[in-house]
């Protein structure tokens, strides 16, 4: 039965340790035990040089989720990547329960509908203009609009 596991690899390494375990299953004959690799990410919304950007970023850096059969063969695949530091659980990988998945595959699609604002501000909060005719403006946030990534500072 398959099964969701954690892994921890090296930080920033996720996408070429998934890379690497997707390459040799064929051919290892393991295609049937490991059938999914996961590297929950988000796309974050921020102002760099006045310009908004969109860009991926990993949910949790160091981490992936395999749904995998595990025996023997699966464990000793997935230790012996490069970039791979260990199962969570070490020797006993403790397999995610499946509220654990559920609760995880509910946030990716939430996650995944929209841009997350990488800079959180709220009405009422204080912010420092830096760009722009009113450099150095020190003002009180009275309206957000997040979907156009503004605000309204008086």
């Amino acid at each position: 039965m398959h099964k969701w596991y954690v892994v921890q690899v090296m930080s920033s390494h996720e996408k070429k340790v998934k890379k690497a375990i997707e390459e040799f299953l064929s051919k290892k004959g393991l295609a049937e035990d490991i059938v999914e690799i996961l590297v929950p990410t988000e796309n974050i919304s921020e102002v760099k040089r006045g310009q908004q950007k969109i860009s991926e970023k990993r949910m949790w850096p160091g981490y992936l989720l395999v749904r995998m059969h595990l025996t023997d063969d699966t464990w000793a695949y997935i230790k012996d990547t490069p970039g791979v530091i260990d199962f969570l659980g070490g020797e006993k990988p403790t397999s995610l329960t499946e509220k654990e998945v559920n609760d995880i595959m509910q946030e990716l699609q939430d996650r995944e509908k929209g841009v997350v604002q990488k800079h959180k501000v709220d009405v009422g909060d204080r912010v420092k203009i830096t760009d722009g005719v009113f450099v150095n403006f020190v003002g009180v946030v009275t309206e957000v609009n997040h979907e156009k990534g503004r605000l309204s500072v008086m």
